[in-house]
């Protein structure tokens, strides 16, 4: 089974170790997870277990999801058992929060499974997948880096320009602008994987994953964490 789970960033700390280095670490509130789901091959055409975490309560949940995770009588469902239609199996839980797959061998994975931090177990470095923190729209300096127009020199207002955005020359550049310029725009909020982070420690008892150094998004913000691929 792929090694993989889903978590809450709580927030960052740091611990030390044997040697006594100052170790700074990220921690993450990493399940209980439920098995919602399992994808086969022959089925849906590759492999997944489906995650469910945190639970959500009823009344803020949809009918669409409540029947996701729990059988519902309908209409239909009765016409299908009365046809001789297996149904697929449910988790028999409360409705997910936070629903991801994690694609790879299923190994023995079965629908209602309980999946906790335990599962990354002996595991170095993972992958780390979530939402960055959203800064808005933001300009060149702030967004790309940029040093900015001086400060003396007829240069009036526009210290935080990006200065000239045209072609070099008349015959270079088509008098248009190119995709990919660095221009203000939106900056963050959008999905990004810190890939082979190492796991410094694992908390079993209060499902908490302890991993060196930053991962995205803000605290509070879902992550979902897989075994790295990557070779050291």
């Amino acid at each position: 089974m792929t090694k993989g789970i889903l978590g809450r960033k709580v927030g960052m700390t740091q611990i030390y170790d044997a040697s006594g280095n100052c170790i700074p670490v990220t921690v993450v509130q990493a399940g209980p997870c439920r098995v919602l789901q399992v994808r086969t091959a022959e089925h849906d055409g590759y492999e997944a277990v489906q995650l469910g975490f945190l639970d959500k309560p009823r009344r803020l949940a949809s009918r669409s999801e409540r029947g996701h995770v729990a059988r519902l009588d309908s209409k239909r469902s009765k016409k299908l058992v009365a046809a001789g239609v297996a149904l697929p199996d449910k988790a028999g839980c409360e409705p997910q929060r936070f629903i991801r797959e994690i694609r790879g061998p299923i190994g023995e994975s079965k629908v209602g499974q309980d999946v906790t931090v335990g599962v990354l177990d002996g595991v170095k470095a993972v992958d780390v997948t979530g939402v960055s923190k959203g800064r808005g729209f933001s300009g060149v300096m702030k967004r790309h880096n940029f040093k900015g127009q001086r400060a003396t020199h007829g240069v009036k207002k526009v210290h935080r320009h990006m200065g000239g955005t045209g072609a070099l020359a008349a015959n270079r550049g088509g008098g248009r602008m190119k995709k990919g310029k660095k221009m203000p725009g939106q900056y963050g909020y959008e999905r990004v994987t810190t890939r082979n982070v190492p796991v410094a420690k694992i908390d079993a008892e209060n499902n908490l994953l302890l991993i060196h150094g930053s991962v995205p998004g803000p605290n509070g913000a879902y992550v979902v964490i897989r075994e790295t691929n990557v070779v050291r």
